[in-house]
């Protein structure tokens, strides 16, 4: 028997219930609904959580240039500016979340959690997170199974995927995750860890996917480092037991409604908002005559 991860509610009374502990559940599904062993699923973690470091260890030291020019390596120059805006901490936390989503958009090695799109948010937060705290790995991989946790939860009543419910629902949700593990991590309640991803999702509601000439570059990249600060402001205010006074099952349904409701030219089309910009028009043109002018002559457009 495992829970079915269909509300934060349930998943409470779950684990009450069966004197669970949170990451627990999430292992317990995984096995049953999977078949995997407990042994195999650690493995697994530990696998994506090194992927997850690496990208960002990469994305800060090696060259971040996208072939289309809109990325070139942001996140070295934020790493490496001598000012400060809020603590050196901060500008790690930001720039590690740039580095991992840049290694993505240059055609590198990333962990899609849960989308590639969101790709630098669990790594610049977790990273930063277990640096400052000298917290274990084997904490961190608790925390990204109560992060996989709020992910199935959300792909249930609302959605993962820009093309279905706008960037809410990718850097929307891999937000929702971090902070969720944040909490764990910081050894949180499980109402402080619903509660922060309450807060992170009424942050977030109704953010658009307009990706500039259709690639997950701009303003993909920038989002990620914008989404790891609000999980961690959110996180920051749960700890605190600031009540999000909506509880995290509606802020979730609403996620979904407002998803469902999205013009469609807001959902990973490059129809509407950034993408559909004079700038934004600009450069998809360029791109396309970029991609026309390296293809083989038997495969040019007649």
């Amino acid at each position: 028997m495992s829970y079915l991860f269909e509300s934060f509610t349930g998943w409470k009374a779950y684990c009450e219930n069966n004197d669970k502990k949170i990451f627990q559940t999430v292992i317990e599904y995984e096995t049953a609904q999977k078949g995997k062993s407990e042994e195999v699923i650690w493995s697994n973690l530990q696998k994506a959580y090194t992927v997850m470091k690496d990208a960002v260890d990469t994305g800060l030291k090696e060259d971040m240039t996208s072939r289309s020019g809109m990325i070139n390596n942001g996140a070295k120059k934020v790493y490496n500016h001598p000012k400060s805006v809020l603590s050196p901490e901060f500008q790690k936390l930001i720039s590690r979340a740039l580095a991992a989503k840049e290694v993505n958009s240059c055609m590198g090695r990333v962990v899609a959690a849960p989308t590639a799109g969101a790709s630098g948010i669990l790594p610049g937060t977790l990273y930063t997170l277990q640096e400052i705290h000298q917290l274990s790995d084997g904490k961190i991989l608790e925390g990204l199974l109560v992060g996989a946790g709020i992910a199935l939860i959300i792909e249930q009543k609302a959605s993962l995927a820009g093309a279905v419910g706008g960037c809410q629902a990718e850097t929307g949700s891999a937000a929702a995750m971090a902070a969720g593990a944040i909490v764990y991590c910081l050894d949180g309640n499980i109402d402080q860890i619903f509660n922060a991803v309450a807060i992170t999702i009424q942050c977030m509601l109704g953010l658009v996917c307009d990706p500039v000439a259709g690639l997950v570059e701009i303003p993909c990249v920038v989002r990620n480092a914008s989404a790891a600060a609000i999980a961690n402001s959110s996180a920051q205010i749960a700890l605190a037991n600031v009540s999000a006074v909506i509880p995290v099952d509606e802020c979730v349904e609403a996620m979904g409604e407002i998803g469902a409701n999205m013009e469609t030219k807001y959902k990973e089309t490059a129809l509407g908002g950034l993408a559909a910009t004079l700038t934004g028009q600009e450069i998809s043109k360029k791109v396309l005559i970029q991609d026309i002018e390296i293809l083989p002559d038997e495969d040019l457009p007649e």
